[in-house]
């Protein structure tokens, strides 16, 4: 599942040992797994910080715990430490952490569905807005639900046409149109005030 050097176990059991008798191990997850600002987060764990469900990877003096929503963006990582005259590079390799394409055989739902949560959900999050899909209808139309944000927001529009719709209609076979089913009346916290 994934590979530690023994540079990387080394490195860590060394910082281990700078943190005293609290720390029990090195806990691994990550942060917006399977899509394009997917990251990896490395932290020092005592017993409170463990939910129990980790998996654990025994090291040369320490132990390893991947948290359990994390594991398959890990299948296949590889960590290594890189040691230099003026310090090192940690290295983590993931080749699944940004999530896999849904290949051709794909449904029409699985595809938009990746494309929403890979592109498209990460910028609306930027502006504190979300997005998800309703439906799709059987000649292609993708009907979506705003939220956060964008609910209520006076440039939904402009984003629905000039950024979702595009980006979903170059990007996945079969999707004729977009439309928003979202009653934007009812918005509390727009990103940008209807006028």
């Amino acid at each position: 599942m994934i590979e530690i050097s023994t540079n990387a176990q080394h490195h860590f059991r060394r910082l281990l040992e700078s943190q005293g008798d609290d720390a029990i191990g090195i806990r691994l997850r990550t942060v917006d797994g399977g899509t394009p600002a997917a990251d990896a987060r490395l932290e020092f764990c005592e017993p409170g910080d463990l939910a129990g469900d980790e998996w654990s990877i025994e090291c040369d003096g320490f132990t390893l715990y991947v948290d359990a929503a994390s594991v398959r963006w890990f299948d296949g990582a590889e960590i290594d430490y890189l040691p230099s005259p003026t310090g090192g590079q940690l290295n983590i390799r993931a080749p699944r952490i940004k999530g896999e394409l849904p290949g051709e055989d794909a449904s029409l739902v699985e595809r938009v569905r990746y494309v929403l949560d890979a592109e498209i959900s990460p910028q609306l999050a930027s502006h504190g807005g979300r997005v998800s899909l309703e439906q799709i209808t059987a000649d292609g139309v993708v009907v979506l639900r705003f939220g956060g944000g964008c609910h209520g927001c006076g440039m939904v529009d402009v984003t629905l046409k000039q950024g979702i719709e595009k980006t979903l209609m170059a990007k996945v076979p079969g999707v004729t149109a977009v439309r928003d089913a979202t009653d934007h009346a009812s918005g509390e916290t727009p990103y940008y005030a209807a006028r």
